[in-house]
C-alpha cells in the first residue's frame, strides 16, 4: 500500500496563500475563516487521499522515495503560519471571501517549485505577484483616485485664497466704519422705541386721559364764568356747555372703565 504525503509544492502554495491573504482586506467582514490562520488551534481538514490515486497528486519520485515521508501538519504548516503573522498587518484587517481565496490559490497552483521558492525568498518577486492581484489593483486605483481628488480640492482651495483675503479685508473695513455707524443708528432707534412704548403704556394712557378730563373741566368752568360776566349769551352758552360736558363724561367713563379692568397696573 502506498502512503500519501504532502509535497513541497503544496506547502509553498499554502505558505504563499497565507501570506497573500493576510495582506488583502476583504470588501466586507464575513464569518468564514481560512483553515490555517482562522483560529489558534484550528486543524487543516484532511482530504480523503485513498479515493484519489497518488500519481495524480504527486510525481513518482516523491511517492516512491521513503526519505520524503512527512505529515501534512508538520513544521511547514507552522512555519507558514509564523511567516504570515511576521508581516505587518492593518489594525482593521478582515479576512477575504472564499472566492477571493480560491482565485489566489488557483494562480499559485500552476507555478513550479522553483517559482514558489523564489516568491517565498525574493521580496521583489513576492511584491510583483501581490500588486498583480485584482483585489490589490482595485484598492490601488481607489487610492489613486482619492489622491487625485484630494490634490484637486487642495488646488481649488489655494486658488480661492486671494478671494478669501479680499473678503476678509472687506469685513474688516465694514466692521470699523459701516458697522459703527449702523450700531449708533440702532441705538438711536432703540431709544425712540423705548420712548414710544413709555408713552403708549396703559398707565401713561390713563394719565393722558385724566389730563384731558381736567382740561375739559377747566374749559367748562371758564365758559360758566363768561356767562356770569355776561360775556356770552345764553343760547351760545347752552350749546357749548353741552358739548363740553358730554366730552367730559365720555372721558370720565373711559377712565373709570380702564381703571376697573386693571389696565393701570
Amino acid at each position: 500500500m502506498v502512503r500519501v504525503i504532502a509535497s513541497p509544492t503544496d506547502d509553498r502554495i499554502l505558505d504563499l496563500s497565507v501570506l497573500v491573504l493576510t495582506r488583502i482586506p476583504a470588501a466586507a467582514t464575513m464569518n468564514w475563516k481560512f483553515p490555517i490562520f482562522g483560529g489558534a488551534q484550528q486543524q487543516q481538514p484532511q482530504p480523503n487521499f485513498q479515493e484519489i490515486p497518488a500519481q495524480s497528486w504527486y510525481p513518482p519520485s516523491v511517492v516512491s522515495s521513503p526519505s520524503h515521508f512527512s505529515t501534512p501538519t508538520g513544521s511547514s504548516v507552522g512555519n507558514a503560519h509564523q511567516r504570515a503573522f511576521d508581516r505587518p498587518q492593518s489594525p482593521s484587517q478582515v479576512q477575504p471571501s472564499p472566492t477571493e481565496a480560491a482565485g489566489i490559490i488557483a494562480r499559485l497552483k500552476d507555478k513550479s517549485v522553483d517559482e514558489l521558492r523564489k516568491l517565498l525568498n525574493d521580496k521583489e518577486a513576492y511584491n510583483a505577484l501581490f500588486i498583480s492581484l485584482d483585489q490589490v489593483k482595485i484598492q490601488n486605483n481607489l487610492r489613486d483616485e482619492l489622491r487625485k481628488e484630494t490634490l484637486q480640492l487642495a488646488k481649488e482651495n489655494l486658488e480661492k485664497e486671494p478671494r478669501i483675503l479680499e473678503l476678509r479685508n472687506q469685513c474688516t473695513i465694514i466692521r470699523t466704519t459701516e458697522l459703527a455707524a449702523a450700531q449708533e443708528k440702532l441705538a438711536e432707534l432703540e431709544r425712540l422705541k423705548e420712548e414710544t412704548l413709555s408713552r403708549c403704556s396703559p398707565s401713561a394712557l390713563l394719565e393722558m386721559l385724566h389730563d384731558a378730563m381736567n382740561t375739559v373741566e377747566e374749559e367748562s368752568e371758564m365758559l360758566h364764568r363768561q356767562l356770569l360776566d355776561r360775556e356770552i349769551d345764553l343760547p351760545s352758552f347752552v350749546q357749548k356747555y353741552k358739548k363740553l360736558r358730554t366730552l367730559y363724561h365720555k372721558r370720565a367713563l373711559l377712565h373709570l372703565a380702564a381703571k376697573t379692568s386693571g389696565l393701570s397696573a
